[in-house]
Formats: structure tokens, C-alpha cells, sequence
């Protein structure tokens, strides 16, 4: 999507947009011209200069083993702990592959471990306060943390991880008598200028640019309302004038205002036996055409057009004619042709002649009796008079009878909803002055809000499609099922995401562990059993900073239990981030309690030969497996032949 800001062509995704502005800066620096179409996995570039955007990508990858180390170091201050959690991360076959390409992981996994890395480095300068250093990673941390909702908004889960962290920070800081009240706002105040405005100020900064850069109408137009389109070059309301108000004998289009929800359409085609009343279909089309048109009568004429025409305003009753096939918008109790409950809207009568079911009564959203409706920007609901049911477009996608366009049906659920709401976007009418659209345009505030709406609801419409894999967030941890990235059979050059098994599950080892060990740590400690001061240490890191990884573990991934879209593997790597920095601390101190079974310098053998063991186990794991990132090719793993024959440990990975 970094095309997108080459091109400068608007688009919508339903992740922020800072990660496409990298992507396609990092390109546009290294001549990348902006024209590969980005289909699928495994396309071939040919000629297009794409190295600068994985090289990007690549780099920033890179410092996830970095961060990874020093983090720990600063936890535990151990370099052992620090290295095996490194350890863990660099030779992860799926933290390589989600590195490599060209996607949004690498750089939200980077700003998320800088954000974390930035944090702990502040707590470290707690005893320097407002010294150059300790403004120094106050601020990188707002600005990592910016950085992490700025590309997705997983980022939301690290700031409620340093958000916690800093709530219990004031709360020692107010604890400490040492400090006056004077002391303790400031130090309120500098927490919420570095980790709240200054985020907050990036954070909108971003989508500044972004709409000033994406100045040109492209595929993302239709996502989004009539007027933020206005302001679009090339967009058909782009500088374009009309009618300010609706008025009778007008010719319009009304656009549903949920996403795709598309504009009122009609054509000749008759909806098919045994769905509904056999009479003409009425749909939602999502592109521009001349069967999108309506004309607007008054209940009980035809000839609007005669004399100075009156507005429509809230309350009034109308009728709609369907300019192309003069038939009226009609709605009666046969059932919707796909959803349940909801009742069948078609186009009856002839040359506008119709009955009683043809009426709509026009309410403005948020108005009042007498209210007019303003083109573009008022959100308006159609209310069948004789069933009191409301205009709705489903979402749904009708069968070919229907031309796969969207369902239109009336909805007998009175609740306000984007997709019972429409707007009015194209308006002729000849007898009434026209205005230009730009004093319509809607300000920054509104179109940085719209958008957001609009990223919310598409990540909630994100539901797995039929046979698409949909992977479930208790696989993650156990390293259940990967995700192909590229190639099926065995003639193509196949990449697999799946993280390298024996780090995952030591993971999951040390997520099991790790409650075992602080419990029994706190216990000891409670009970006043005598410790040397290297046991205490070990114990204050399991409770202390070993609590603070598994919380953000836990922020991580918990959350994605309760979401209702389509979840994927790549999820979980946040998390998995969080869980090597866990296991890096807790097998370290497991290690160094080895002399709790053995003397010196037994015990001292002992902790060498299992980092000794932990590591080779890792690199002997990465090597067996270093080619579900660098390529496969040949039979797969189930064939005879396989260069991976033997590897598939379980049933569910599909290389």
C-alpha cells in the first residue's frame, strides 16, 4: 500500500497509516516508482525496484533481538538472562519470515519493543529526575508508543502496559515522603506532557499527513462519506456545485452510510421465483451509475417539477421514483431475500403511478420537524408509513440473480444505525441556485474522526470467508498451525510462517514455570525464611520485572479471546515478544538455582551444561527448520523425497 502515497491516491485500510507512509517512503527514496499492483503473496517482481522497502522492513527486524537484550539486561541485570532471550528471538524461523517482507509487522513489533525498551530505561533514571537522560526517554517513549498505534492498533495494548506501569510509578512517587506535593505534580505533569500530549500530538500528526499527501480520488472513495469524497481530486464531487437542500422534483443519488454499503440502485431485473413478490429488484451498488438516479415526489404528485420547488425537510412524506424504469421504491411484508426478520423492498408501479407502499417519511438524524436536508451532510433514515419498518442496506452480497450487489431491505429495528442511514450525494435540480461543494467540505476534526469510524467498523466487519483459514488464539502458544506465505505445491519456491518449535514451546515452558517460581519465591519471602542476598535478588526480579513481562504478555494476547473478527497466526507475535523476555529472566534464574541441589562447583557444571543445552537446542531446532523462511522447494514434508520429510511434528502445519 505504499504505492498509494507514491501515486498519492486515496485508500482505505483498516489500520492507521503510519507503517504504509514508511513503507512508501522507504521506497520512494530508493526508486521504487510506485506501480507494482501488490495482489498476492509470491507475485514476481520482475523489474520493480522493491529491495529498499524490504530492506526497510528487514532493518527494523533486526533490532527486535537488540531491544530484546537490553530490555531484559536492564530488568534482570543479567547478561545471561539478556542473552538467552535474544537467543530466542534471533533464531526464531518466524520472527525471520514476518521480518523480511514487505508488511506492517516488523514495524509495529519495532515501535512496541521501543516503547517497552524506552519505558524501563526511564524507570532506570528514576533517582536523576528531569535530568537530560531522564527526558530523553520520556520522550522516546511517547514517541514509540505514537509510533505503535500510528501503524496498527495493537498499539493500544502497550500503552495500557506503560499506562499501568506509570499509574504505579506516581503512586510510589506520592508514597515517598521525601518528595513535597510541588514534586510529585511535576513529576504528574512531565508523565502526562511525554506519554499522553506528546503521543497524542504524533498520533494526529500522522493522519495530517496522510490526508494532505493522498490528495486523489482512488479505490478507498466509496469506505467513506459524500463529503469527505469532496475533497478528493478527481472524485466526482471534487469542486462540483449543486443544490444545497433537498427539494422536490430533484434527481438523486442516496448513498448508504455504512461501509460498502453502496448507493440505492434499480434496474429492470425482476427478483426470481420464491424470493419475495416477483416484481423489480431493488439493491445497493457500490460504484457510480445512471441506475443509481431517484427522483423525489411529493406523496400525491407526480409533477413536482411545476412551480418553485419546496424543500424536503424532517417529517415530510415522499415517494422515490427510479428515473431509468419510472418505478416507485416499495416496500411490503414478503421476506428480505437473505436476512431474516427484515421485509422485501422492490420497484413497483408504472411511470410513477404506485400505492400506498410506495410512501417514505424522511427523517433527519439528530433534526427536528421542519428541518431541511442538506446535501452531503445531513444522515438521513427512509421510513416505510404503512409498515413502520426503515431503508437498510445489509452488507450482504445477493446470489447472481441479483448481480452480486448488496441486499437492500426494510428493517423493522427502529435503532439507529449506519447501515438504516443514508446521505444525499448527487443533487440536480434545475431551479434551485447551486453551490459550490467546497463550503461543504468537512474540517480536519471531522474527517480524522470519520476515518477512525470507519477503521473501527472495518476491523469489526473483518469475518473469515468461506474456506479461508481462521486461526484461533489458543493455537498460538502452542505453535499449532502456521500460515502459508507463499506457494502451494511442490514446482513453487513455498515460505511458511511457523516459529521455530523449540523456542515456542520453551515459551510455553517458561510461561508455565514462571507463576511456579514467583509463587514460591513470594511465599518464602512472606513466611521470613533466611536468604542470602542472591536469592533475594533472584526473587525481586521474578515478582517484580518477571510481573511486568508477563502483564504485557498478557495485554498481548487475552484481548484477542473477546474479539469477533478474523483472527491470523501474526497475531500472537507481540505477545511472543513478551514471552521470550519471560522465559530469557526465568530460565536464568532456574539456572542459578542449581546450587539448591548441588555443591560447587557441581552446581556451577550444572548451570553451564543447561545454557549450554538451551542454546544448541535452539540452533540445532532453527537449522532443521531455517527453510520455512528461506524457501522450500521440491515435495512437500508428507512426500517422499522432502528435504523436510520427518519435520512435521504435528498434524496441523501445512508445509
Amino acid at each position: 500500500m505504499g504505492s498509494y502515497y507514491i501515486n498519492r491516491t486515496f485508500f482505505f485500510d483498516v489500520h492507521p497509516p503510519l507503517g504504509k507512509m514508511l513503507i512508501g517512503l522507504a521506497g520512494y527514496v530508493t526508486g521504487y516508482d510506485g506501480t507494482f499492483p501488490f495482489m498476492k503473496p509470491g507475485d514476481k517482481y520482475e523489474l520493480h525496484n522493491y529491495r529498499g522497502m524490504r530492506g526497510f522492513c528487514a532493518a527494523l527486524g533486526s533490532f527486535l533481538p537488540i531491544f530484546a537484550y537490553l530490555t531484559v539486561r536492564e530488568l534482570s541485570w543479567s547478561h545471561t538472562a539478556a542473552l538467552i532471550t535474544a537467543t530466542l528471538i534471533l533464531f526464531d524461523t518466524g520472527c525471520i519470515t514476518i521480518s523480511q517482507y514487505i508488511l506492517l509487522d516488523p514495524i509495529l513489533l519495532f515501535f512496541i519493543m521501543a516503547a517497552v525498551l524506552s519505558m524501563v530505561k526511564f524507570n532506570q533514571q528514576r533517582y536523576r529526575p528531569f535530568t537530560r537522560p531522564w527526558w530523553l526517554w520520556l520522550v522516546l517513549t511517547g514517541v514509540s508508543l505514537a509510533g505503535a498505534l500510528g501503524v496498527k492498533f495493537v498499539g493500544l495494548f502497550v500503552i495500557l502496559l506503560v499506562g499501568l506501569h506509570t499509574v504505579w510509578d506516581l503512586w510510589e512517587l506520592l508514597g515517598d515522603l521525601s518528595l513535597s506535593l510541588v514534586d510529585v505534580s511535576k513529576h504528574f505533569l512531565a508523565r502526562v506532557a511525554g506519554l499522553i500530549l506528546l503521543p497524542l500530538f504524533l498520533y494526529v500528526t500522522i493522519f495530517g499527513i496522510h490526508f494532505v499527501v493522498l490528495n486523489k480520488s482512488g479505490p478507498g472513495d466509496g469506505f467513506f462519506s459524500s463529503a469527505f469524497q469532496s475533497r478528493l481530486i478527481g472524485n466526482n464531487l471534487y469542486n462540483a456545485s449543486m443544490p444545497e437542500y433537498l427539494a422536490y422534483g430533484s434527481t438523486i443519488t442516496v448513498k448508504n452510510l455504512r461501509i460498502a454499503g453502496g448507493y440505492l440502485h434499480s434496474h429492470w431485473h425482476l427478483y426470481p421465483e420464491g424470493v419475495g413478490a416477483r416484481q423489480q429488484q431493488v439493491t445497493a451498488y457500490l460504484h457510480k451509475d445512471y441506475n443509481n438516479l431517484w427522483l423525489v415526489h411529493r406523496k400525491d404528485d407526480n409533477d413536482s417539477t411545476a412551480g418553485t420547488p419546496d424543500l424536503v425537510r424532517h417529517g415530510d412524506v415522499i415517494r422515490l421514483e427510479h428515473k431509468e424504469t419510472t418505478r416507485n421504491l416499495h416496500g411490503h411484508l414478503h421476506e428480505a431475500p437473505l436476512t431474516r426478520k427484515h421485509f422485501q423492498v422492490t420497484g413497483y408501479g408504472a411511470n410513477g403511478t404506485g400505492d400506498t407502499n410506495d410512501l417514505w417519511q424522511v427523517e433527519v438524524c439528530g433534526g427536528r420537524k421542519g428541518d431541511p436536508v442538506k446535501v452531503l451532510r445531513s444522515k438521513v433514515r427512509f421510513l416505510h408509513r404503512a409498515t413502520g419498518c426503515v431503508l437498510y442496506s445489509s452488507g450482504k452480497t445477493l446470489p447472481k440473480w441479483g448481480w452480486e450487489q448488496v441486499e437492500v431491505t426494510c428493517s423493522p429495528y427502529p435503532k439507529e444505525t449506519p447501515s438504516s442511514q443514508w446521505n444525499i450525494e448527487d443533487h440536480i435540480n434545475p431551479k434551485l441556485p447551486n453551490i459550490s461543494l467546497s463550503v461543504l467540505k468537512p474540517h480536519f476534526l471531522e474527517i480524522f474522526l470519520e476515518s477512525h469510524i470507519v477503521m473501527i467498523r472495518g476491523n469489526s466487519g473483518l469475518k473469515p470467508k468461506d474456506n479461508e483459514m481462521n486461526s484461533k488464539p489458543w493455537h498460538w502458544p502452542i505453535n499449532y498451525q502456521g500460515l502459508r506465505f507463499s506457494g502451494v505445491n511442490d514446482t513453487e519456491h513455498r515460505i511458511y510462517l511457523l516459529g521455530n518449535p523449540v523456542v515456542w514451546w520453551m515459551n510455553l515452558a517458561g510461561l508455565g514455570l514462571y507463576p511456579v517460581m514467583a509463587a514460591v519465591a513470594s511465599v518464602t519471602l512472606q513466611r521470613g525464611f533466611s536468604l542470602g542476598q542472591k536469592r533475594r535478588e533472584h526473587a525481586a526480579v521474578l515478582m517484580g520485572q518477571g510481573g511486568l513481562l508477563l502483564l504485557g504478555w498478557l495485554l498481548h494476547y487475552a484481548p484477542f479471546y473477546s474479539m469477533g473478527r478474523v483472527l491470523y497466526y501474526h497475531h500472537y507475535f507481540p505477545a511472543m515478544l513478551f514471552s521470550s523476555m519471560l522465559t530469557g529472566i526465568t530460565f536464568d534464574v532456574l539456572l542459578k538455582s542449581t546450587d539448591l541441589l548441588l555443591h560447587p562447583p557441581y552446581s556451577h557444571w550444572l548451570q553451564r551444561l543447561g545454557q549450554v543445552a538451551l542454546l544448541l537446542g535452539v540452533l540445532y531446532s532453527f537449522y532443521l527448520f531455517h527453510p520455512l523462511s528461506y524457501g522450500m522447494t521440491g515435495p512437500l514434508a508428507h512426500e517422499p523425497g522432502s528435504a523436510m520429510a520427518g519435520l512435521k511434528w504435528m498434524d496441523s502445519w501445512e508445509f
